[in-house]
Parts: C-alpha cells; sequence; structure tokens
C-alpha cells in the first residue's frame, strides 16, 4: 500500500517539475519589455523632478535594459538614446537634464508600445 502512494506521489511530483520547467524559463515578451520600461522611465521622471539625479540614473539603466530587449521599433532606439544621456546626467548629479532625457525617452516609449 505504502510503496503505491510513493509511486503516485513520485508521478505526481514529476508532471508537476515538466509542467512548471518551461513556465520559469519563459522570457517576457518584447511587449511586456516595452511596458517594463515605460514603467522604469516614469519613476526616473518622478525621481527627477524631485531633484533625485542618482535615482533617475538607476531607473533609466533598468528602463534602457528593458527596453533593449523589446525588439525593433524607431522609437525604441530614439528612447534608448535619451535614457543612456538620462543616466550620463543622473550620475554626473544633473538631475535637471536627466529629467529631460528621461521624459523624452517616456514618450519615444509610449509611439513604440
Amino acid at each position: 500500500m505504502k510503496s503505491k502512494l510513493y509511486c503516485g506521489t513520485f508521478i505526481l511530483g514529476a508532471l508537476g517539475m515538466l509542467v512548471s520547467a518551461p513556465v520559469l524559463n519563459a522570457q517576457p515578451s518584447p511587449a511586456g519589455n516595452v511596458m517594463d520600461s515605460i514603467a522604469h522611465a516614469k519613476e526616473a521622471v518622478e525621481h527627477g523632478k524631485q531633484g533625485h539625479a542618482d535615482a533617475v540614473a538607476t531607473h533609466a539603466e533598468k528602463s534602457r535594459n528593458h527596453a533593449e530587449r523589446g525588439g525593433k521599433n524607431p522609437h525604441l532606439g530614439e528612447g534608448i538614446k535619451h535614457l543612456t544621456e538620462a543616466i550620463e546626467h543622473g550620475k554626473a548629479g544633473h538631475a535637471d537634464v536627466a529629467t529631460q532625457h528621461a521624459e523624452e525617452a517616456l514618450t519615444h516609449l509610449n509611439e513604440a508600445k
């Protein structure tokens, strides 16, 4: 009786692993990456308006990473350029200029979705 129980438990566990493995290894779609990029760009703009240059750089970098995985689109390319500028200016402590670039990036990212 115990061996049937253990065998059934083992089979259910193995089936569970087979079903869950593809889900765990799935990558976000390009559209999902663009949406994540937009979310981080919004965070960068909000922090920039508060004068937090380092937070602008951090969120702009996360936004750029997602945008780079967002597929091929001219607006994504422009958004990535502005995010790169936002990162550089944010790291230099120029919150106002970094915010302007983050806002431009956000405009282009919104066009790309």
